[in-house]
């Protein structure tokens, strides 16, 4: 038996004014999805703990089996994992954005989206010329405008505000007892930013956190794992729980990433021996922070086209599988920020069929509430 969990990174919405009520899960082209929902289980998932706050790092956490409550310490350490780090008990990891921040407006939370070469470029710069300035400081470059900074365990007293909660809104620089090291910070890398040619003009520092300690997915679950991402987030909890995390290419964490490649890569290492892959995409994520109602729904239809209509065939050629299919939160489009909304979710078995259903948020309002970190178990139960 394979599993593949998919996740279309923040595709759940509320009801856009452009789509007549609609949500862009409603009017996606989507037939490969539907005649999968059609002889699946769909249901709805809790993937954010209650009290938690909506974001991917909860979300994923959730969606891999692991209960968020139990064992997520913060963002940004799970970011640091990703890149090859990890923290000491008297270091605190912190997600550091590039933004354009203009008369104290966020402007862009994704700093003109600039490459990952580009912010590395601004990285080094940062490093030589701000981390001197305080001991323990250390910038590390990520994927594009996601970077990351390492400071002292103090450092985590501190109240931050996601750059994406602040889009198109006056900015609310960090707050508590580091909030104003913090704050001086993020002014000083103006001057850095300066020297180059980008849109972005500052760094946003947030989600800060220490090490966690994940279990392995492996001996949790009892299969071999692995995933494909752009995203050092996701990434980072793969690194964490011992899975095998696999790049491509044209992975981006943006519209234009590498659907096929991604498709490709988990059904070569399925067909390799590993039990079981997760895909995920970064795009529905970033369009619903953008407002950008033709990009999520562009995505979704993505998913049908570029990655299922392919990977049945590929699931189908090696045998019997179990599909999961599920976001890891609502990023609406309307409020362009995460929202802790119970997600709808799709789970189909290639032997046995289910109930059949609707993969949309008003086709499981119906459904009874199920805790995100479960639903591996069933995954693998059938």
């Amino acid at each position: 038996m394979k599993y593949v969990i998919c996740v279309p990174d923040g595709c759940a919405d509320l009801p856009v004014p452009e789509l007549d009520g609609r949500t862009p899960m409603d009017v996606a082209h989507m037939p490969v999805l539907a005649a999968l929902a059609g002889r699946a289980t769909v249901g709805r998932a809790a993937v954010i703990p209650e009290g938690m706050a909506p974001g991917s790092d909860v979300g994923n956490m959730s969606i891999m089996g692991f209960d968020p409550a139990r064992f997520h310490t913060g963002r940004a350490p799970i970011e640091v994992a990703a890149m090859g780090r990890t923290l000491r008990p008297d270091q605190t990891a912190f997600r550091c954005n590039l933004v354009v921040v203009r008369d104290g407006v966020m402007v862009d939370y994704a700093g003109g989206n600039p490459s990952s070469d580009e912010a590395a470029a601004v990285v080094a710069a940062l490093e030589a010329e701000l981390a001197p300035v305080h001991e323990g400081v250390e910038f590390l470059a990520g994927v594009g405008f996601r970077n990351a900074m390492i400071a002292p365990e103090g450092w985590i007293d501190a109240v931050c505000t996601p750059p994406h909660d602040l889009s198109g809104k006056e900015i609310v620089n960090p707050g508590g007892p580091a909030g104003g090291v913090l704050s001086e910070l993020m002014e000083a890398s103006r001057d850095v930013l300066a020297g180059f040619d980008l849109e972005a003009n500052q760094i946003w520092l947030w989600g800060q956190g220490f090490q966690p300690q994940v279990p392995s997915f492996a001996e949790t679950h009892g299969v071999e794992a692995g995933l494909v991402t752009a995203v050092d987030l996701v990434r980072g909890i793969g690194v964490l729980s011992g899975m095998k995390v696999c790049d491509i290419p044209g992975a981006t964490g943006w519209f234009d990433t590498d659907y096929e490649g991604k498709r490709d890569i988990a059904l070569a290492e399925l067909e390799a021996g590993l039990d079981l892959f997760v895909i995920h995409v970064e795009a529905t994520d970033e369009a619903g922070h953008a407002g950008n109602v033709a990009e999520k729904v562009r995505a979704l239809e993505n998913w049908d086209s570029r990655i299922l209509a392919g990977l049945i065939p590929g699931l189908d050629s090696m045998g019997a599988w179990r599909l999961l299919m599920l976001p890891d939160h609502a990023t609406p489009l309307t409020t362009r920020t995460h929202t802790a909304d119970p997600v709808p979710y799709v789970l189909v078995d290639s032997v046995v069929d289910g109930p059949g259903g609707v993969f949309s948020e008003s086709g499981v309002v119906a459904e009874p509430l199920v805790p995100g970190y479960q639903l591996v178990s069933r995954l693998l139960a059938g």
